[in-house]
């Protein structure tokens, strides 16, 4: 048996600048961070020759093939798997369009596990890039390459996406202080609305790929995520609510559907009762709403935000990791 635990992410500054109709023409770059919240996969020999699937639902099937989780069935296929195996997993954030990237951090849980259970080794780049293979080029997921390689690193990063498909991964040096600050100063918020964010970056995708101006703001936003980087490194998060602030207005800007009338006032009650920035996490539209206040701040914030659900989170400075193997 083996037991893969994989984080999910927050993505701070530069979400969008991971999908090709972007990356692809110029680097694109965010600052995003894993946390404490899990995706664990669960992969054990079975008694005969079929395959078991434990998900939302169950399957069992007698080939590769049958699989209807799609994530699984290709996964499986990429790596030439046949029958034999029980997978299971277990989330401990709802797995469906809350902005922490749950599908690709599922996925490379599952490519760490079953690559272990067949006695094999993979780096995180193996793991993020396999996983962007998967998700982006088999199943035509409309989606950039962030979410992959968050989770199979960890910890807090700018990465960075070149025109040639590559990926550098460079963690933001600064003091544990900085970090720490930083962490208490952040407040997340569940808005209970889920949707498609595969639905959302295509939209994205479209609109960058036609519009000069939305290349343009894409690019600001670029921008804005080096001045992160550079800021946490002059140890100054200070500096960090405001620059949040700056990428939610541009963000905001690319298409209709990343935010609406309620998820603005949201956030204009946010900012009232001492939020200095903060976004939507994610493709945008619901999911969790993370804002930045000194903490003094964040009980004044949840009050003026009574509908909202505080779900406490802390950085997580590992990736993907085997926590179990027998």
């Amino acid at each position: 048996m083996i037991i893969s635990r994989t984080p999910l992410r927050m993505s701070l500054v530069g979400g969008g600048s991971d999908l090709p109709a972007f990356y692809r023409h110029q680097r694109g770059a965010i600052v995003s961070t894993a946390i404490n919240k899990y995706v664990y996969v669960t992969v054990s020999k079975k008694f005969d020759n079929g395959i078991r699937v434990a998900y939302s639902k169950n399957e069992e099937v007698g080939l590769v093939s049958e699989i209807e989780h799609r994530l699984v069935r290709t996964t499986m296929e990429y790596l030439g798997l046949s029958g034999g195996v029980e997978i299971t997993t277990i989330a401990d954030i709802p797995s469906n369009g809350t902005g922490l990237g749950s599908s690709s951090t599922f996925t490379v849980g599952l490519l760490h596990a079953l690559n272990a259970f067949n006695g094999r080794y993979v780096s995180a780049e193996r793991l993020g890039a396999d996983a962007c293979t998967i998700e982006i080029d088999l199943c035509g997921e409309p989606i950039g390459k962030q979410d992959q390689y968050a989770a199979a690193y960890g910890g807090f990063n700018l990465i960075e996406f070149l025109p040639d498909e590559s990926v550098i991964v460079e963690p933001v040096i600064c003091l544990p202080s900085t970090l720490a600050e930083l962490q208490r100063n952040i407040l997340v918020l569940y808005t209970g609305i889920t949707r498609s964010a595969s639905t959302l970056l295509a939209e994205q995708s479209a609109a960058v790929a036609t519009s000069e101006g939305k290349h343009t703001t894409l690019a600001t936003m670029v921008r804005l995520a080096y001045v992160l980087r550079d800021e946490l490194q002059n140890n100054n998060p200070d500096a960090v609510g405001e620059i949040l602030h700056d990428n939610w207005m541009l963000k905001k800007s690319l298409t209709s559907g990343i935010s609406t009338p309620t998820i603005d006032a949201w956030y204009d009650a946010a900012r009232r009762a001492g939020a200095t920035g903060g976004k939507i996490l994610g493709a945008g539209a619901g999911g969790f709403l993370m804002l930045y206040a000194k903490p003094e701040r964040h009980e004044a914030i949840k009050a003026a935000l009574p509908d909202l659900r505080h779900i406490p989170m802390a950085f997580e400075p590992l990736g993907s990791r085997i926590i179990f193997c027998h």
